[in-house]
């Protein structure tokens, strides 16, 4: 059963949202938005530069210097978060499937999860904003010492193109909710759900620029916004590569705040004591060919103890048929397009790269479903993986697996730490000591036990090393978009 005749009453606007209006870039200029579905053109967008940078940020910076958002009561913007957040499921079906036409994402996890989560965010920042309590310092009697939160100011994030909306509402909510103003630049693969999530905001009664969506090219659009002497903060989430320029112009301009969430590697660890062996085997298989592989957190190094990898890779073989890539728009279809040709053509260039360094290709490793004109991956498994293979080093970011041996907990964890990554991990074993004592020596933001990505918005989501620096989702995202200010008060006391 498909959607694709739904995809008819679509409207789609590739303009930019600036100050509460939809506009053409200045200079005029547009670039194509292409379906990975299809290969069809959507629609055409606004190629923004320096020039609607500046309008873009001086918007915010107006809108924050009179205090049109910041000054509101705690529980106003509280529930205008929340309007937010209902306007977001009462478009759902919209939103899925401007997802799903502009990444090639499957609708039904575009719907299940991307919106839902989405507006399950902006929702339970909305709710913690009158929850924040600021503090009192214990001094002598003589002082009142008040330590209170204060907005940062104008906060420019710059989102990537695998969960556009997840990883712009995990940005854009606490900044919000903290009383800030947002210039939002998606990534130009799929930016046209953050677009209609700008005009969702503006109906949902927060004020003309304090959110503003610029589209465009990165050196074009996100490289001045990095560098802009009136942005306060910057919040990226993408290739470290790219973290690390964004961390150069924040010091290369008025020294903002950066804060990053790049690159991962993640190790899955299965011991041969691993409690349920066929759930271990599923998890590792489904987390892997999530989202066709584009996750910076996806498991993409499995470690199985030597004595039980065999049987193993037979029970995960048996598996991947069942993730052969579908139409995205067919709601029975659990793997999708890649996002456009350039990433297909890397994650088939990495297999040729496993190949000819000697790792074994079990199953996939071409590009598929030619006819339809989009693009599409194999999923696809590599056994007799080293660690000094570069496809056990570089993140693919693709349905590309790769399968490691190893003998006792000392070896995997000494495997496992060989990265400059630290995103996530995972540890398979029914004994506690065991997991608890892997869990510590990982150097990961995140270990999972027994499962693979199971979490909430309750809990912050971040890694060590080159996987970034800062942390989002849970109240410790609120430290990111917030200056700590100490209020000292002298007490001359009559009594």
């Amino acid at each position: 059963m498909t959607t694709e005749k739904s995809t008819i009453a679509l409207k789609f606007d590739g303009r930019a949202f600036i100050n509460g209006e939809r506009i053409n870039a200045l200079s005029g200029e547009t670039f194509d938005c292409i379906s990975p579905v299809d290969g069809r053109t959507l629609t055409t967008v606004a190629r923004c530069a320096e020039a609607d940078i500046n309008a873009a940020v001086l918007a915010a910076r107006t809108a924050f210097e009179d205090r049109r958002w910041c000054g509101l009561a705690p529980a106003k913007r509280k529930q205008i978060m929340i309007r937010f957040a209902d306007l977001l499921l009462k478009h759902a079906e919209e939103l899925a499937m401007l997802e799903t036409l502009d990444m090639g994402k499957p609708i039904k996890y575009a719907r299940a999860v991307d919106v839902n989560s989405a507006a399950n965010c902006i929702r339970w920042y909305g709710e913690a904003v009158d929850k924040i309590y600021d503090e009192i310092a214990p001094t002598p009697s003589t002082a009142l010492a008040l330590i209170m939160r204060e907005p940062v100011g104008v906060v420019g994030v710059i989102v990537p193109w695998n969960y556009p909306m997840i990883m712009a509402s995990w940005k854009i909510a606490p900044a919000l909710a903290s009383g800030n103003s947002v210039v939002l630049k998606p990534s130009e693969k799929s930016p046209l759900t953050a677009l209609r999530m700008a005009d969702l905001a503006l109906e949902a009664g927060i004020p003309p620029g304090v959110f503003n969506v610029v589209t465009g090219y990165g050196p074009e659009t996100g490289s001045p916004l990095a560098l802009h002497m009136d942005v306060d903060c910057i919040a990226f989430t993408g290739s470290t590569r790219v973290g690390k320029q964004i961390h150069v112009m924040a010091g290369q301009s008025n020294l903002k705040r950066a804060w990053t969430e790049l690159g991962g590697k993640s190790p899955n660890i299965v011991f041969a004591d691993c409690p349920d062996l066929d759930k271990a085997v599923e998890s590792a298989v489904g987390s892997i060919f999530f989202n066709q592989g584009e996750s910076c957190n996806a498991p993409s190094r499995l470690f199985v103890e030597a004595s039980i990898k065999e049987k193993f890779l037979e029970k995960a073989l048996a598996l991947v048929p069942g993730y052969a890539p579908g139409n995205p728009l067919d709601k029975a279809t659990i793997m999708g397009a890649i996002v456009d040709q350039t990433q297909m053509n890397s994650v088939l260039r990495y297999i040729e790269i496993g190949k000819s360094e000697g790792a074994q290709l079990l199953a996939g490793g071409e590009q598929a479903r030619l006819a339809s004109g989009g693009f599409y991956v194999q999923p696809t498994i590599f056994d007799g993986v080293r660690n000094d293979m570069t496809i056990a080093r570089e993140e693919i970011f693709g349905p590309v697996l790769s399968v490691l041996s190893f003998t006792d907990a000392a070896d995997v964890v000494s495997q496992a730490n060989q990265s400059v990554y630290g995103l996530q991990a995972a540890v398979w074993t029914r004994d506690i000591n065991k997991a608890l004592g892997v869990a510590r020596a990982l150097r990961a933001g995140t270990v999972h036990v027994n499962q693979y990505d199971e979490d909430d918005i309750t809990v912050p989501f971040g890694g060590f090393k080159q996987s970034g620096v800062g942390r989002d989702k849970s109240l410790h995202a609120f430290d990111k978009y917030t200056e700590t200010k100490t209020t000292w008060i002298r007490i001359d006391s009559p009594v």
